[in-house]
Parts: structure tokens; C-alpha cells; sequence
């Protein structure tokens, strides 16, 4: 908040003194002559110590509340600081003074806005717990590859919000999505603005060569749509191109596992018909939808778990590795194994679905 401060109208502090040096009525007592006593009155005994420098409050006073005063004023600089950022956040937004890359990444919007938005349903709907984050690089190109379900994409956001507030750099993640969702209105420019990207090889090794955190999910529909019978079974993980992608970059591939988004909405049927209407690569069919309308598409609060696994390097690879199919076939299913395995463990560990 370079560009702006705030004066704030009065003090509560100042205004706390001033309200303590009031109570204190009268002026010293007057001293009787000299050789003589008060009349009917006792001396009182001289106190000594802490007492003597700190009186007692009289009868019509009460003790000043120091804390609450100082608490009072914090509060209410810690107000008017947020409300004086919020201002000056509208101005940029309304001006156009702000930065976007290449991509349509807006980082002060993302960080302000819309990770705000994803918190409440992080922290508090899903209770994601994470683990491993200390694997994933403080600095530099990486690739998060992790498995993909829930019917809907919530699971790529959650893994965005425990990159974004539990990496110790401040990392943030930037997702590489389906052609689908960029031809949604208002999903394509909420994608742009929280960093993700066409889920295409061009734009991924840019991504990698500016030193940043891209996430795939290279299930793709096939993990997302797959039947509730089939969760956490791993569908194919296409030809590989992220393992050639990470080679030409050498940039280390991070396996990620991801428990609680298979039963959020457990699909329990497809209808084609729809879905081609439409023009989805499939219409779930769950318990709650679409029977009961929009109320249907709440996803149930199923407790999450996040795991990031070990790195595995590419950096020691000759350049032309990445045209080997061999290699790559060898890296995809030792990446694939890894993340199936971690899988069937957190779920052993795993108490509850929704605890």
C-alpha cells in the first residue's frame, strides 16, 4: 500500500489517557496543622512496596482497562489498514493498473479474490489435509503430475490452494486444462485469471523454462468420468507427453495423490444422450442429480487428503531422451505405479470418507 495512507479520524488511545486522568477527582488531601491529628478520624498506616506506587482505585473508581484500550486501537488500525487496501484494490481493478502474463495470469486477483473463495471450501468443506509439500522445489521449473476424479474438476483446484498456502516459497501452481474449459463462458476467463493454461506441450515447456510450477492431470476425462465402481483405479495416463515435456526441461516430475474428490459426487450412470447434446464428453448420473436439481450439484463434504510424493529428476538425461518411446513408457508407468500406490495407502490409513 504504497500509494495510499490512512489518517485516522481520533485516537482510541489518546482518548483512553485522557478518560483515566478524568476519573481521578479532587485534588491531594488537605494536612492537618502541624503537631496535630484529624479529628475523628485514623491514620491510615504508610503502605509500602508495589502498593505504594500503584494505589488502589477509591469507591467511585474503577480500574483502568489498559488491555482493552490498546486491543481497541489495534483492532480498529487493522480495520481501517484492510478497508484502505480494499479501496485501493477497486482503483487498480477499475483503472486497468494491474499485470497480467501472457497466459492471462492475474496474480493480484487470484491471490486477493479468488483464493479467498476456494479457502472457505478447502479449509472448511473439504478439510483437505496435505502432506509432502516439502517436495515439491522451492525454486525452478516442476511438473505435479496427479490423478484426476470427482466428476467435476474440484480436485485441481484444491491441489492449487495447498500449493498457494502450505509451500514455504509461496509457490503457485498453474494448471494445464482441458480444451472444454475454455469455450465456457466465465469459466474460460476465471481459468485465465487463476493461471491455467491449454493442456497442450507448447505451452507447458513455456511455462517450465520461466521456472514455474505447472500441475497435470493426464487422465483427463477418462479419470474424471470413470464410475463410482471403478474410483481410485488409475485409467491410462495418455502417450506420455508430460514425461517428454519435463525431459526436454529437465524438470523434476512430482507425483501427487489425491483421497476424497472420487466420492463427492459418486457417478453412479453416464447418459450419452445428453452428453452429446450438449456437447460434454459425458452427463453424470449420481444419487442427487439431476433428481434433485441444482440442490444435486452440491458435492458431498467428504474429508480430503493431498500427498505429494518424492521428485523424480530428468535433469541427467541426454536431450534426445525425450524422443525415446521406450524411456518414456518407463518413466510414465514408474510415475503412474507411484501415485497408484500412495493411493491404496492413504486409503488404508484413511478413518472415514467423511471424517
Amino acid at each position: 500500500m504504497a500509494d495510499a495512507k490512512v489518517i485516522p479520524f481520533d485516537d482510541d488511545r489518546s482518548r483512553g489517557s485522557r478518560g483515566a486522568g478524568s476519573r481521578r477527582r479532587g485534588g491531594p488531601a488537605e494536612s492537618a496543622p502541624a503537631g496535630e491529628g484529624p479529628v475523628g478520624d485514623v491514620q491510615p498506616l504508610p503502605v509500602r512496596g508495589a502498593a505504594a506506587q500503584d494505589p488502589a482505585p477509591g469507591p467511585d473508581e474503577s480500574p483502568e482497562p489498559r488491555s482493552a484500550v490498546g486491543d481497541g486501537g489495534d483492532r480498529d488500525e487493522g480495520l481501517e489498514r484492510r478497508l484502505a487496501a480494499g479501496l485501493s484494490f477497486l482503483r487498480r481493478r477499475l483503472t486497468g493498473d494491474y499485470e497480467v502474463d501472457d497466459f492471462g495470469y492475474d496474480a493480484e486477483l487470484t491471490d486477493q479474490v479468488l483464493m479467498s473463495l476456494l479457502r472457505p471450501v478447502y479449509e472448511k468443506y473439504f478439510r483437505v489435509e496435505v502432506k509432502g509439500v516439502e517436495n515439491i522445489p522451492a525454486e525452478g521449473g516442476a511438473l505435479i503430475v496427479a490423478n484426476h476424479s470427482g466428476t467435476l474438476p474440484l480436485d485441481g483446484l484444491m491441489m492449487q490452494v495447498a500449493v498457494h498456502d502450505h509451500h514455504p516459497a509461496d509457490r503457485h501452481l498453474r494448471l494445464l486444462a482441458a480444451d472444454l474449459v475454455f469455450v465456457l463462458p466465465v469459466v474460460n476467463e476465471l481459468a485465465r485469471k487463476l493461471g491455467h493454461t491449454l493442456a497442450c506441450a507448447e505451452d507447458a515447456e513455456r511455462l517450465l523454462a520461466q521456472g514455474e510450477l505447472v500441475g497435470v492431470m493426464p487422465e483427463g476425462f477418462k479419470g474424471i468420468g470413470k464410475p463410482f465402481g471403478e474410483r481410485y483405479k488409475l485409467q491410462r495416463f495418455g502417450r506420455g507427453g508430460f514425461v517428454s515435456t519435463a525431459l526436454r526441461q529437465g524438470a523434476p516430475i512430482v507425483p501427487c495423490s489425491i483421497v476424497g474428490a472420487e466420492e463427492i459426487y459418486p457417478m453412479i450412470g453416464n447418459s450419452k444422450t445428453l452428453a452429446r447434446l450438449l456437447g460434454f464428453p459425458y452427463f453424470p448420473l449420481t444419487p442427487t442429480f439431476p433428481w434433485l436439481g441444482p440442490l444435486g450439484a452440491v458435492p458431498l463434504p467428504t474429508k480430503w487428503t493431498i500427498q505429494f510424493g518424492e521428485p523424480i529428476p530428468t535433469d541427467g538425461y541426454a536431450p534426445e531422451a525425450a524422443e525415446d518411446p521406450v524411456l518414456m513408457f518407463n518413466l510414465t508407468d514408474q510415475v503412474r505405479e507411484q501415485i497408484q500406490h500412495t493411493l491404496y495407502k492413504l486409503l488404508v490409513q484413511r478413518r472415514s470418507v467423511f471424517f
